[in-house]
């Protein structure tokens, strides 16, 4: 039986930035199924949304957050997340995240997207590969410090509860080596980090690695789990879709582009005030609305209004990938529909990350 300090399930920006903090207190052991690189941050295009900007508060996020959630959100937890989100930013500054930017007045500047929900711009961001770039910097950082073990190709396939005592408390996890062997490692804490369930739908955005086995173990250990019915759809994955679907950020939409059905129509007026940066649930919707209506298998996202330099810029990373598909986005119209993206229900916690179950601690 191995023993560690903190055990961490999920190698996303969670699990490592936990890591990272976590390594200044004792040794850590983080797990994961795949290679270190594959996480569903490495996939995340858009950006962190944060205040920034004078023009910004930190009232006005936590009023748009407020109002995009429909009244469930935890307000607590929103204020928290807003008014915490320039710290992170600066701390992946430091870590050695470049985010990209501008010049001003012979300054470095923040360059800030725009997505649905925000009433201006604060969305922090890499080109379109934002996630990418902090996977990278933070992977670089763990293995810097010496105190980080990283075991690829290993899977986590349940948590080890003591129950002895009258005890019901998390104390480590059992892990499937590359070998084929089961091992127990004992540990002080355990972090859960291990993402979403998107495999569960035919159509996610997802990779293969989220498959929910993390919230199951948590919820076979005894820990509580709510809000399970809630996915987010993305609005705009590229149609026609392969096994994981590509993702067409809603950055594209912050940036001029505007949805249009076959004909050529726009249609986010007939739903929503913000049009086309209308939160995400309104804009899937209103999209599966009209290919029922109308019969078609997909809408268009258009973006040939912005200059051909300005959207090879911003995003090359999809026009590379639509390039692929023999469909130039500075010219022609994107095929899009919605697809399953993000679960918003889990492991119930409080605001530093305590499960229900002592011992265990849930992020991402």
């Amino acid at each position: 039986m191995e023993k560690t300090d903190f055990l961490v399930i999920g190698s996303g920006i969670a699990g490592l930035s936990f890591a990272l903090e976590a390594a200044k207190h004792g040794s850590v052991l983080m797990i994961t199924k795949k290679e270190d690189t594959e996480s569903n941050t490495n996939y995340a295009q858009g950006g962190i949304a944060a205040v920034r900007d004078s023009m910004d508060s930190f009232e006005q996020h936590i009023e748009d957050t407020l109002k995009t959630g429909a009244g469930l959100s935890n307000r607590l937890a929103v204020e928290t997340m807003v008014s915490e989100g320039p710290k992170r930013i600066e701390d992946l500054m430091n870590y050695g995240v470049e985010f990209s930017f501008f010049w001003k007045e012979n300054k470095k500047v923040l360059a800030l997207g725009r997505e649905g929900g925000h009433s201006v711009s604060r969305i922090v961001h890499k080109a379109d590969h934002t996630g990418r770039e902090v996977e990278k910097t933070l992977i670089e950082r763990c293995k810097e410090t010496g105190a980080v073990r990283i075991e690829e190709h290993s899977i986590a396939v349940d948590l080890a509860v003591d129950v002895s005592n009258g005890n019901h408390r998390c104390v480590g996890a059992f892990m499937l080596t590359p070998g084929g062997e089961v091992e127990q490692i004992a540990a002080k804490i355990t972090m859960l980090t291990s993402g979403g369930s998107g495999q569960v739908y035919l159509h996610t955005t997802n990779p293969a690695i989220a498959t929910g086995d993390g919230l199951a173990m948590a919820y076979r250990a005894g820990a509580r789990v709510n809000n399970l019915e809630f996915m987010q759809f993305h609005p705009t994955a590229l149609y026609p879709r392969d096994k994981q679907a590509f993702l067409i950020s809603e950055a594209v939409r912050g940036f001029g582009g505007v949805l249009r059905t076959k004909a050529g129509n726009q249609f986010m007026d007939n739903y929503h005030e913000m049009r086309d940066l209308a939160p995400r649930d309104i804009v899937a919707r209103a999209i599966d609305h009209e290919m029922k209506t109308s019969g078609d298998d997909h809408v268009y996202l258009d973006v040939t209004g912005r200059l051909p330099r300005e959207v090879r810029e911003r995003f090359p990373s999809i026009y590379k990938h639509c390039l692929s598909k023999n469909l130039d986005i500075t010219r022609d119209w994107i095929p899009v529909v919605p697809a399953a993206h993000y679960m918003c229900g889990g492991v119930v916690t409080d605001l530093d990350g305590h499960s229900s179950l002592p011992g265990l601690y849930a992020a991402g």
